[in-house]
């Protein structure tokens, strides 16, 4: 007969074998799992196994009675559980052969349904409509069958019930099949709730493209606790969320907000070419490829045709995409964003400044004015207020000593760029000093600390792109600063970048000399300085709502 070992204090009934090695914790589980067989028992594991006393012996059977009684009753509820699944199998499956015998026919004696977007409902309540859609929710409850229905215009409550709520289709609807419903609109009643206030009695239905179910079924590809890089290549199918669509949409809104801002304001859109064989903002991050045997990029930006066509067509913007090919895994870089650009003829450096600040504002004011565009803010951000004007205008110099002062520091970085290390191995922190470019985490605090939004104004011209215009009065003697500025908003930081453009025909000659780049693909760019200059200003701002 093979012994059985109790550990009181460091033994498992869970994962103990009853060994010297991993013995169980209590005598009456021993009990329970070996019955007769020999059992020894220490208090701890500095102890010796001894023999159990009687009266303990006589306590623990009464234990394993218990678990006895326990398992016993287990069993008993597992094969109740297994017979009812296997009778509710049975059931399910003849109802699902009575089923096939169901054929739904539209009813001609009934009021002829009109076919309308779910977001057009609410005029045809207490009437007879036709809609279409995504089964985006699904409810079977007491043979009442609810379905929550998306058309990408809104969402609707259906409610399936008696002959409809019974077809095969019916009992085997799944999330995101495609179904056509024809019924009754009724607004809910009182204390109930549902989109829009409303909800569709179905009289006849009919499924257009089935979803699949079982392991394949939509919930199993995708859910709220999948891993981002599983939501990442299944993007097509995350952008059919509520979160996600609200995103889309609002950008949607957002760029016919942004668009009345600029015409109301006398700009008018173009649209330049996305294939060029100019750098913008530097060669460094230049997407090449080969145009009929001749080397062109993907553009960085769309400034310098926009700046072209301010002599025909006045103030210009537009909405292209942009890309950039920095390899940055950072919320700040995308390789591709729709770039909203505008150039201004005839303006000043405050001019600029003040034109972005109406701009910004009266777009967002304008999507807070209207419902739709509220609401989907309101889902995305509840706590989102508009910007106070007037914006806090704080030129770099002064922010190199603001962050100083605030003890905000920076990694230090050798000639090549690389990040300083101390004695323990962490970067090096040093103050910022002026002609430092400063980092996004320094800029984002300081810009939370201050609270408002800000322009951040006249980097040194080291910095910036070879074409912004260099401030009066900078660079004798000391670092030349630029006509340049971010909008900085807090929580968020840089939104725009925008600035001066140099017009002077010698002075941009001087700055393609000094970026080493070839004038002769840059004609058409410098003959807006050879035919009639101005001075000019503009900016930059990427289009993406992230979430």
């Amino acid at each position: 007969m093979s012994t059985v070992y109790v550990d009181e204090s460091s033994g498992s009934d869970e994962i103990g074998k009853g060994t010297q090695e991993t013995p169980y914790q209590s005598l009456a589980f021993a009990l329970f799992t070996h019955g007769s067989a020999q059992v020894l028992i220490r208090k701890d594991p500095t102890g010796s196994y001894e023999e159990p006393t009687q009266s303990a012996l006589k306590k623990a059977k009464k234990g394993a009675d218990g678990l006895e009684k326990k398992r016993k009753k287990a069993e008993e509820l597992a094969e109740r559980e297994a017979k009812e699944r296997s009778e509710e199998r049975d059931r399910r499956q003849k109802l699902l052969e009575e089923s096939k015998t169901i054929v739904l026919t539209e009813d001609p004696a009934l009021p002829k349904a009109v076919k309308s977007k779910i977001s057009s409902l609410t005029p045809f309540r207490s009437k007879r409509v036709r809609t279409s859609g995504w089964v985006h929710r699904l409810r079977d409850q007491n043979k009442i069958i609810f379905v929550v229905l998306r058309d990408g215009t809104g969402y609707l409550q259906c409610v399936l019930s008696g002959r409809v709520a019974q077809t095969y289709d019916a009992l085997t609807l799944t999330l995101e099949s495609t179904v056509e419903l024809v019924g009754t609109l009724q607004s809910v009643p009182e204390g109930k709730t549902a989109p829009g206030g409303h909800e569709l009695i179905v009289d006849y239905w009919k499924v257009l493209g089935a979803s699949p179910g079982g392991e394949d079924a939509f919930t199993n590809r995708l859910n709220e606790k999948s891993d981002p890089s599983i939501q990442a290549d299944l993007r097509h199918l995350v952008i059919r969320g509520e979160t996600a669509s609200a995103v889309l949409k609002l950008r949607s809104a957002l760029l016919s907000s942004f668009r009345t801002s600029l015409t109301s304001r006398d700009l008018l859109e173009v649209t330049p070419p996305c294939m060029v064989q100019t750098q913008v903002e530097g060669g460094a991050t230049l997407f090449k490829f080969d145009y009929y045997g001749q080397p062109a990029f993907l553009t960085q930006s769309s400034q310098l045709y926009l700046e072209t066509c301010l002599p025909s067509l006045g103030d210009v913007f537009c909405v292209q995409e942009s890309f950039r090919a920095e390899n940055s895994h950072t919320r700040r870089h995308l390789s591709e964003y729709t770039h909203l650009e505008a150039e201004l003829a005839f303006i000043t450096f405050d001019d600029l400044m003040d034109h972005i600040e109406g701009m910004i504002c009266d777009t967002v004011d304008r999507l807070l004015e209207s419902p739709d565009s509220a609401a989907l803010i309101k889902q995305l951000n509840p706590n989102f207020t508009a910007p106070a004007r007037p914006f806090l205008r704080m030129a770099y110099a002064d922010a190199i000593k603001w962050l100083n002062e605030h003890g905000i520091q920076h990694e230090a970085e050798d000639a090549d760029g690389n990040v300083i290390k101390d004695e323990s191995g962490s970067p090096k922190m040093v103050d910022h000093a002026v002609g430092d470019d400063i980092a996004e985490a320094a800029e984002r605090k300081m810009t939370d600390i201050l609270g408002v939004p800000m322009f951040l104004y006249g980097f040194p011209a080291e910095l910036k792109a070879f074409y912004m215009k260099k401030m009066k009065g900078t660079g004798e003697g000391g670092p030349v600063f630029t006509e340049s500025c971010d909008l900085l908003m807090p929580g968020v930081g840089e939104i725009v970048g925008g600035s001066m453009r140099i017009a002077d025909m010698e002075e941009l000659l001087a700055a393609y000399k000094r970026e080493g780049i070839d004038t002769a693909p840059y004609y058409w760019f410098t003959d807006q300085r050879k035919y009639g200059t101005c001075e000019h200003g503009g900016y930059g701002l990427g289009v993406e709502v992230g979430h």
